[in-house]
Formats: structure tokens, C-alpha cells, sequence
């Protein structure tokens, strides 16, 4: 069991550890220090309930309905998209924004773009439900649930440690001129996930 939990680990790890909307999200969330908890909370969780969907078996029919994921493609797609405009215009007024207290969310508006970035991402259903649960065959029994337990462990692991250890970079952004270019970065990702969405459609 345990080579099972940590073959789910190691895969779970090797897909979630990537520059991603998400993963930027919970970045930018951490050096404000703005509900962090809660977040990484709701993206591990969100990993964890679609990686047991994937080793329950639900990954056959994901991959099976491209009008799902066309949907989901195309919401993502108009989200990020939105997200990317706002960190480009946040950089361009980067005043007053300091580590540990600068412009945030509200908890309610947080927690929705939270669920956003985690759902209306096809990579993430196909990561998490149809990847990893379609490897999960390899294994049965106790084996399969040690395998999904170790892959959700790793986003747990992952979001706690990118939420609460980006204060450690708040000295780096103490300067204006950091948020400036950590914005311009966040848009930049945001923007060619967005233009890779949509290309991804004609393919």
C-alpha cells in the first residue's frame, strides 16, 4: 500500500507543481496574506473530490463527452481571460501595495474566483479525474484507495505549502515595483492559458 500511496503522490505532485492559474492565484493570495486558508482549503479539496471521482471510475465518461469539455473550455477560457485584464490593470497602478496589506478580494468574491480557477479549467479534469484515474487501474482494492489518498495528499501538501510559504517572499515585495511585475507575470500566464484554451478547441 504504501508504494501505491506514493506513486500517487509522485504523480499527483508532478501534475499539480506547474505554473498555472491556480497556482498563481494562491500565490498572489499568500504574499497579501488575504484568506489563505480557506483557499488552499478549497483547492485541495477540489483536487481531492476529483481525484476520487477519477478512481471511482468517473474519468471513462469525461473523456467520453467533448460537449463537457468544450464548455468548460470555453468558460475557462472568457475567465481567465477577465482575470488577466485585472492583473494588468493592477499593474499599471501598483501604488500602495505592500506585502501583508495591499488591495484584496472579499472573502465571498475570493472563494468564487477560487472555485473558477479550480472548475472551469479543463486541465484539471483531465489532470486529476481522467489521468490519474485512469492509472489508477493498475491497482485494486486498498491499493487503488492508498493510491488516490497519496495523489490527494500532494495537493494538500502543495497549496499549504505555496499559500503559506510565499510570506516568506514579502520582504521582496515590500517595493511597489515587485507587485508591478508579479501582476504583469500573473497576466501574462493567465493570457496564453486563455489564447492555449481556445486554440485547443480547433485541434
Amino acid at each position: 500500500m504504501f508504494s501505491a500511496a506514493l506513486s500517487g503522490f509522485a504523480l499527483g505532485a508532478s501534475l499539480i507543481i506547474a505554473i498555472g492559474a491556480q497556482n498563481a492565484f494562491i500565490l498572489r493570495q499568500g504574499l497579501i496574506r488575504s484568506h489563505v486558508f480557506i483557499l488552499c482549503l478549497i483547492c485541495a479539496l477540489s483536487d481531492a473530490l476529483l481525484i476520487t471521482a477519477g478512481v471511482a471510475g468517473l474519468g471513462t465518461l469525461v473523456a467520453r463527452s467533448p460537449t463537457l469539455i468544450t464548455i468548460v473550455t470555453l468558460g475557462g477560457a472568457a475567465f481567465l481571460a477577465g482575470y488577466a485584464f485585472m492583473a494588468f490593470r493592477r499593474a499599471w497602478r501598483p501604488a500602495a501595495m505592500v506585502a501583508g496589506a495591499p488591495e484584496g478580494l472579499g472573502l465571498k468574491a475570493a472563494v468564487l474566483a477560487c472555485l473558477a480557477f479550480t472548475f472551469l479549467n479543463p486541465h484539471v479534469y483531465l489532470d486529476t479525474v481522467v489521468l490519474l484515474g485512469s492509472l489508477s487501474a493498475a491497482f485494486e482494492g486498498r491499493e487503488r484507495f492508498a493510491y488516490g489518498a497519496g495523489a490527494a495528499l500532494s495537493s494538500f501538501v502543495w497549496f499549504f505549502g505555496l499559500g503559506y510559504g510565499a510570506r516568506l517572499l514579502a520582504p521582496l515585495f515590500a517595493k511597489p515595483a515587485a507587485w508591478r511585475v508579479l501582476d504583469v507575470l500573473i497576466g501574462l500566464v493567465m493570457s496564453v492559458l486563455a489564447i492555449g484554451l481556445l486554440l485547443s478547441l480547433g485541434q
